[in-house]
């Protein structure tokens, strides 16, 4: 039997209010794993790309892990397990990113732009969190565009790993950042209204969207900077 976190027997009894604080609770818990991972990458020198000596199979492994902790936690999305695959799915994330923290870090400048794209990232997240909460949206219709965006921008990816061409990927995280906003005020829209009841689930969507923001607009202050990788 699983062990519930929250009481969702009786969906009419779920207060969305309660789902949103407990997202936000979960979203700040799950950035300690992440911070844990980025340390202990950087202190062991892991670098997955590295670790499986080809490109494309580092590739391969980093969306095998995404994808399959994705499925995981989804899966389990009503319980604890679900919770905890959450942490290690953050930790994950956060030895994956650890590579271009510590680049950024080893360039003159480079803490000045890491901090400026995190508390951008901070910016961004608290305007789309009031306008969710504010503006007048139609989620049905944003989450149909958030799919197709998706697909585009995984496209993109793939075909800009192959190719390494800098314009396209400047251009890629441009779109990212654009699409991460739009998804952080899109979930969180979707919570209040009710079409969320978990807040696991929530707590992914919007950890993955934030994730993608910091890298996007750190890759993007870095090109700007001239010392992007």
């Amino acid at each position: 039997m699983q062990n519930d976190v929250y009481d969702y027997t009786n969906p009419a009894g779920v207060q969305r209010s309660t789902v949103l604080r407990k997202t936000y609770g979960l979203l700040a818990l799950s950035f300690i794993p992440c911070a844990l991972g980025a340390f202990a990458a950087a202190a062991t020198r892991f670098n997955v790309y590295a670790l499986t000596g080809n490109r494309w199979a580092g590739f391969i492994a980093v969306l095998a892990f995404f994808y399959g902790m994705i499925f995981l936690i989804e899966k389990n999305r009503y319980s604890n397990v679900g919770a905890g695959l959450l942490m290690v799915f953050t930790f994950g994330m956060g030895a994956l990113i650890s590579p271009l923290l510590q680049y950024s870090l080893g360039i003159p400048g480079g803490a000045g732009l890491v901090g400026t794209a995190a508390l951008m990232t901070a910016a961004i997240f608290g305007v789309m969190s009031v306008m969710a909460q504010k503006a007048n949206i139609n989620t049905n219709a944003l989450g149909r565009f958030l799919t197709i965006g998706a697909i585009v921008l995984m496209i993109a990816v793939i075909a800009n790993f192959a190719l390494g061409i800098p314009a396209l990927g400047l251009a890629i995280a441009g779109g990212f950042v654009v699409f991460s906003s739009i998804m952080i005020m899109w979930q969180t829209r979707t919570v209040i209204e009710g079409g969320e009841d978990s807040h696991i689930s929530a707590a992914l969507s919007i950890f993955i969207s934030l994730y993608n923001l910091f890298s996007s607009l750190l890759h993007i202050l870095l090109s700007l900077a001239g010392s992007d990788d």
